[in-house]
């Protein structure tokens, strides 16, 4: 996912989320890999030890909201103030893959399974929502049967049937318009012959024949081959139900019929989005969710800075794009030790990375590609994102070390100091037949000042090599549908680097790696494969290992697809991301998700 696309874990909106994806749009298991740093900075206060307690819910200072619940409270009322610097790519459950996204989206939306609210690792749990029970496999784990929950209603009074989550996925996963979202379903579903196109183009009642819908509660979905983590799939949004005579396509994320405990009043792009109360809710068919403010009020498109400055003194409530404060905030919120004590350093299993296109000259030759590799100056990068504290440990894997598959390794050293190694920088230019260097565009995200910074260190680190960067800037809410993530537009202007921050859409090496490793995941818009890697090797390790029940057999195909892919130079891994978030004083039920790339868990969030 993009985080904050995260995706999701997800991908980096970032990671794209992303989602991270950075987004997806979701993460792993997150750690405290900064515990330390935040000692060293001199704070003696030891209240943000929870003691590993993963149902406090009175915990308080530093790191407390990563395995506890800060401000535990089931207090109603008052408006919750969420701001973004940017936008979402579309609010539209079935055509969103920022992380923070997925996280948000389920104020309004309610997909058959999804992840436990609750603080820590528990996070990662999965728990049925729309659906009864998690899914009932079969034919060996080709067929997967949920039953929905009797009594949910959408916003109008109507209630929410099986044929509605079956319209869903094929209008996500089938239709040509809707192209943010990732398509696994798509991809692990027995397809109609000839192939079924989506349905605002086939008009037959009877749809994609291979989900099928027996009684208005039972969905039952067969797959081409077993795919032990089908589970995973029934937590995106893509699930939630859309009443066919209700979604008007890409205008849909106008009207969005809400499920869940909130409907949307109004969307204005670039401008607010508002939420109150679903009166047609019922939280007897609803065990997760507190629905606790009164409204929901988004402002978007603010100042980054402005954001983070309005957090520390209680003028807004939550950032909703979930990277953390930026570099010019992060002193204060470290230094002063009131602030410190509202501040968590968390990582949802994140990498912030430089994709390199092999489509666009002259990363054709995959030794200009190598030639990055070893020229990019990560410790400048990782200091322009904030440091091994704030901004996370040098990365020298596409799977971070929190991710099940990982294994140590550095196919490509840059030196002892991370500056870069020029020698071998320069060697492999003249073996592409560039020794005196080339230029080349790098495309980054223009409302993410520390995405921009991390871009101007790796233009300093190459221009010692004799590679040339001109940095172009995108608003992160068209990154992916417009710019980095449409190959066409990538390959017409000379886009061979993009900057990318992705977090897992569900927390395994699959959930990380298909979706920006996939030659299938190359889509004409909304792709997370930016470098578009493409290799049959990579492609087949992927298909084996969706059927594979032997986990460490797994494991061990995530960490031959990492080291093939890296082989192939199309992705320089910067940094496996960390964010220092900021939680106001006033917010209740305050606690980390795991499975949103380390962003706080919007779902419960309350005022005091």
């Amino acid at each position: 996912m993009n985080p904050p696309r995260f995706m999701l874990f997800i991908p980096s909106k970032g990671v794209r989320q992303h989602m991270n994806k950075t987004k997806p749009i979701a993460a792993l298991a997150m750690g405290l890999m900064l515990s330390a740093g935040l000692a060293a900075c001199g704070d003696d206060d030891k209240s943000g030890d929870s003691g590993g307690s993963s149902a406090s819910t009175g915990a308080s200072g530093a790191n407390a909201a990563i395995d506890a619940i800060v401000n535990g409270s089931d207090k109603k009322g008052g408006t919750l103030r969420f701001e973004d610097s940017d936008d979402w790519d579309s609010p539209d459950p079935g055509n969103t893959y920022y992380a923070f996204s997925w996280n948000f989206a389920r104020l309004y939306s309610r997909a058959l399974t999804t992840f436990k609210v609750a603080p820590g690792t528990a996070n990662l749990e999965l728990v049925p929502d729309l659906a009864e029970s998690l899914g009932v496999p079969s034919d060996s784990g080709k067929t997967w049967t949920y039953k929905i929950r009797k009594g949910v209603k959408y916003d109008d009074g109507t209630e929410v049937k099986a044929k509605d989550v079956k319209y869903a996925v094929e209008r996500s996963n089938y239709s040509t318009e809707l192209q943010l979202g990732p398509k696994y379903f798509a991809q692990y579903l027995v397809n109609n012959t000839p192939a079924y196109k989506g349905p605002y183009k086939d008009k037959s009642a009877e749809g994609l024949k291979s989900i099928e819908t027996p009684d208005d509660y039972t969905i039952v979905f067969h797959l081409a081959q077993a795919f032990s983590e089908f589970d995973y799939l029934a937590t995106m949004p893509q699930t939630a139900g859309v009443p066919q005579a209700k979604d008007t396509g890409l205008k849909y994320e106008k009207a969005i019929v809400s499920s869940g405990p909130y409907k949307i009043d109004s969307y204005e792009r670039g401008k607010s989005m508002k939420l109150s109360r679903n009166t047609s809710w019922d939280p007897a068919t609803d065990p997760i969710r507190k629905a606790l403010p009164d409204a929901i009020d988004v402002a978007l498109k603010q100042n980054a800075n402005d954001i983070d400055n309005k957090l520390l003194s209680g003028a807004t409530d939550v950032d909703l794009a979930g990277v953390g404060v930026q570099v010019a905030a992060q002193p204060k919120v470290l230094q002063q030790a009131a602030l410190k004590k509202q501040s968590d350093v968390t990582t949802g299993g994140t990498l912030t990375y430089l994709t390199v296109n092999g489509n666009v000259k002259p990363f054709d030759n995959v030794h200009c590609k190598r030639a990055v590799a070893y020229a990019t100056d990560k410790l400048a990068v990782q200091t322009a994102l904030g440091g091994p504290l704030a901004g996370g440990a040098i990365a020298t894997t596409i799977t971070p070390p929190t991710v099940t598959g990982y294994v140590k390794a550095d196919r490509y050293p840059v030196g002892a100091d991370n500056h870069g190694d020029l020698v071998k920088a320069k060697d492999e230019l003249a073996q592409c037949g560039q020794p005196n260097g080339f230029t080349v565009n790098l495309a980054a995200r223009s409302d993410r000042p520390k995405e921009i910074a991390s871009a101007q260190a790796i233009q300093q680190g190459l221009a010692k090599a004799g590679i040339k960067v001109e940095i172009k800037q995108f608003p992160s809410g068209d990154y992916f549908n417009k710019f980095a993530g449409a190959p066409s537009y990538v390959h017409e202007h000379n886009l061979g680097l993009m900057m990318m921050k992705w977090g897992a859409d569900w927390p395994t090496g699959f959930g990380f790696l298909q979706q920006i490793v996939d030659g299938r995941a190359i889509k004409p818009s909304g792709g997370t494969n930016l470098q578009e890697t493409n290799l049959p090797a990579v492609n087949k390790l992927f298909d084996d290992v969706a059927s594979n029940t032997d986990v460490n057999a797994r494991n061990k195909i995530y960490a031959q697809v990492d080291q093939l892919v890296m082989e192939d130079g199309g992705i320089v891994p910067l940094v496996y991301a960390s964010q220092l978030l900021y939680r106001p004083a006033n917010v209740t039920n305050v606690m980390v998700s795991a499975a949103y790339s380390g962003q706080y868990d919007y779902l419960n969030l309350g005022l005091k």
